[in-house]
């Protein structure tokens, strides 16, 4: 009974990334917008986003579009473009959860999106 429960719903990993995948694809679908702001209007982002907090959205409301602003940023400024991959882990790392990533797979570009 079990297994099929399992196979018609998914296991507990598996419903958390289809979850954590349907945010990344959210993040990727501002990658246009965000890549029409000059440099100084990404920068003002940052202000924009404090201060939305401020008013009381939460982090989890800011989520997407912080990541947007942060993905965008490493690829004008060090030149490295966070893959799904890499926001999968940062999505992970920001519910506080421990997202395991292979050698090689940018463990170092994923932690910059939930210090910022």
């Amino acid at each position: 009974m079990r297994a099929l429960l399992q196979k018609v719903f998914g296991s507990g990993n598996q419903r958390q990334l289809k979850n954590l995948d349907k945010t990344a694809s959210e993040i990727e679908a501002l990658e246009p917008s965000m890549q029409q702001l000059s440099d100084h209007q990404l920068q003002n982002k940052t202000a924009e986003l404090k201060q939305r907090y401020q008013n009381g959205e939460t982090l989890d409301d800011l989520l997407v579009e912080a990541y947007a602003v942060v993905r965008e940023a490493s690829t004008r400024v060090l030149g490295l473009h966070p893959y799904n991959v890499q926001l999968l882990g940062a999505i992970a790392m920001h519910h506080g959860d421990i997202a395991e990533m292979k050698t090689g797979e940018g463990k170092t570009l994923a932690s910059t999106m939930p210090v910022y």
